[in-house]
């Protein structure tokens, strides 16, 4: 359990009724909880999952050093039909739930993460081998963390994009989303649209005089 808030003094009510009620032990500050790394200074909190990282690499167990620059290359579309089917899927499978739980703190991949999941029935060779730059780039960017100021303007902004009918299979779009609440990002997002895109035609008509 987690409690936090910027009262001290209620924070301390709340632990001792807890203790009245519950067996329980204060582990003190936040540092690790569910594979999330939390580290505060004077001016705000990071939030990483390194030692995540660390785990998810050594299980996938990668034959070289190499690092790569982004999680996946430039205006890639992935077919389900891409390669030859895996003999036994259940690896790739399992890493991808382990990066749709890294993304909680790495929205760096949301997107290729997203693309990847799309897979999970019948993965390929291909779609493998795009699994495993993500794991390269994760090498190469493993100290990367989300940074939460604690002090900061109460603006909220929204920004969001969009990719017209990518989809190889289905037509359909991809859009993508983050949320910032001042200097820290609070949410973000990507989702296949439900429907396929219409391009609208405008067409003009002139009247000529008889």
């Amino acid at each position: 359990m987690i409690i936090t808030g910027d009262d001290s003094e209620y924070i301390a009510f709340v632990k001792a009724r807890l203790r009245d009620q519950f067996l329980m032990t204060d582990l003190g500050p936040l540092r690790y909880f569910l594979g999330i790394e939390v580290s505060s200074t004077s001016d705000g909190f990071y939030i990483s999952q390194e030692k995540y990282i660390l785990d998810l690499l050594a299980r996938a167990a990668l034959g070289d050093e190499r690092t790569v620059e982004t999680p996946m290359e430039l205006n890639v579309k992935l077919h389900p039909t891409d390669g030859d089917p895996l003999p036994d899927p259940t690896r790739y499978r399992h890493l991808v739930r382990s990066l749709v739980y890294l993304a909680v703190t790495r929205p760096d991949i949301s997107y290729p993460v997203h693309i990847l999941s799309q897979f999970v029935s019948a993965p390929t060779t291909i779609h493998y081998s795009h699994l495993l730059r993500v794991l390269r780039y994760l090498r190469g960017t493993i100290t990367r963390r989300l940074f939460f100021p604690r002090f900061s303007f109460l603006q909220l902004q929204f920004y969001s994009d969009a990719t017209w009918a990518s989809d190889p299979s289905d037509r359909r779009s991809l859009s993508a989303c983050c949320v910032f609440l001042g200097g820290s990002l609070i949410a973000w997002k990507t989702k296949k649209r439900t429907a396929v895109p219409v391009r609208v035609l405008r067409l003009s008509c002139v009247l000529w005089p008889c």
